[in-house]
């Protein structure tokens, strides 16, 4: 059995979350153990994918980031000619 990629506290607030909106939206009523089965399913099967998504968005941030850090040296460079010699 895989671990589980969520602390305890994490994934009991994740099963409340999803039993109340699977009880909400889609009017289906499933116990904790369920649920937590089907975190447990949806985490293997398609957490790689957001996790690779937030991987992502987070390399497109530093990437600006970096950018804008390179601009800001780039500002406080001097003249190097023309100068009293």
């Amino acid at each position: 059995m895989n671990r589980s990629p969520f602390s305890t506290d994490e994934k009991t607030e994740l099963v409340h979350r999803l039993r109340a909106h699977l009880r909400d939206e889609l009017d289906v009523e499933i116990g904790t153990l369920e649920t937590e089965e089907f975190l447990d399913f949806l985490a293997g099967e398609i957490g790689n994918a957001f996790y690779n998504r937030g991987l992502f968005d987070a390399q497109a941030a530093i990437s600006t980031r970096l950018e804008e850090a390179t601009d800001a040296v780039y500002q406080l460079e001097r003249p190097t000619t023309g100068g009293p010699r």
